[in-house]
């Protein structure tokens, strides 16, 4: 099924306010998973909510926190999100951020103990929005581990998301790379699970270590593994993730003892700066224009359309969803429809909802 963007905010918004968010935490909430969808990213879109639902109403995530200043030093914030709405907190975060650069140029915001953050580009959009570069290391424990270390054969960590963005100028939008350390995010071996479709090959190895394409081996005992992005190099920058975003902050980096709670806790490094703190601005907007230029004359591959740069395929699936609507499993719908169940919405309404 094709659902519009905005009845699909309004159905997950209307679970959310029956789970016990306000209306604002609701609409934040539903707003950044129906945008992740709408980029093209279902992984990270309204599949979550079954999955935020009941671990709110379990208690495992809080429903109605802010962001809370734990200290400050100079550009160094440190927050924590007090296990509440990674849509909330996040944004709240950012928003720190963004008045700290404003006055110092540069802003260090160290996040901890927020329940999960959703796409992390998101939050890099926001920076780049209001004219800044930002750099968010991610990290995530609380629950089973899910990505095998390089040349490991079981899940010892998470998908550790990476994420640059840099400022639009007058000739390109904002550059956004915004990746998990893993070959393919967990979201996305859910929605091919839901699907009934195989992952790429090279991304996931059963519970005997052997490569497999089969996403259910992430759902069975013994499970299986994800596999790191690049070899040894992904692997490599998911342990700078957990070091950074999980130590460094004092959220803490993915131990067997932080698997017990059945939850996500994510914590996050963000680095904001200003370019005409650095330098010369214009001349800054001149060498984006002119690499993405450079980039962009390669003549295209077989197979490929055209050659893009980070961000350019969020922004045109977005223009296609925005015309077609949000495409939506039959497994993911009668999961979203059960979750309603249990904050006491009916199917009646979930279809009106979406049919509005």
């Amino acid at each position: 099924m094709f659902v519009q963007a905005d009845n699909l905010v309004a159905m997950i918004r209307t679970i959310c306010q029956a789970a016990g968010s306000d209306q604002r935490e609701a609409l934040m909430v539903a707003r950044n998973l129906v945008e992740a969808n709408l980029t093209g990213h279902d992984s990270h879109g309204v599949g979550l909510i079954p999955a935020y639902i009941p671990t709110a109403l379990q208690g495992k995530m809080s429903i109605g926190q802010h962001a809370s200043l734990i200290s400050e030093n100079g550009p160094i914030l440190v927050v924590d999100g007090n296990m509440g709405y990674g849509q909330v907190i996040g944004h709240e975060a950012m928003a720190m951020g963004l008045e700290r650069v404003a006055e110092l140029g540069v802003a260090v915001v160290a996040l901890r103990n927020c329940y999960h953050l959703g796409r992390i580009g998101a939050w890099g959009e926001i920076c780049a929005g209001a004219g800044y570069i930002s750099i968010h290391y991610v990290n995530a424990h609380g629950h089973r581990p899910l990505v095998a270390p390089f040349g490991g054969t079981d899940a010892r960590y998470t998908t550790n998301p990476y994420c640059t963005a840099i400022p639009a100028t007058d000739e390109n939008p904002p550059f956004i790379l915004d990746m998990a350390t893993s070959r393919i995010a967990m979201g996305k071996v859910r929605v091919a699970f839901n699907k009934g479709e195989e992952v790429v090959p090279g991304a996931l190895i059963g519970p005997n270590g052997a490569p497999t394409r089969d996403p259910g081996v992430m759902f069975r005992e013994p499970s299986g593994a994800i596999l790191p992005i690049g070899l040894h190099k992904g692997y490599g920058l998911a342990l700078v993730c957990e070091l950074l975003a999980g130590g460094l902050t004092g959220g803490g980096a993915f131990l067997p003892e932080r698997v017990t709670q059945d939850t996500i806790v994510n914590n996050m490094l963000t680095v904001i700066i200003d370019p005409a703190a650095v330098g010369d601005a214009a001349a800054f907007a001149r060498e984006i224009d002119d690499l993405t230029a450079h980039v962009k004359q390669s003549p295209p591959g077989p197979g490929v359309d055209e050659v893009m740069v980070p961000g350019d395929p969020e922004r045109k699936s977005r223009a296609e969803r925005n015309v077609t609507g949000i495409p939506i499993d039959e497994r993911t719908w009668q999961e979203l429809i059960e979750t309603a169940g249990m904050v006491g919405i009916s199917l009646d309404e979930m279809n009106r909802l979406v049919a509005a």
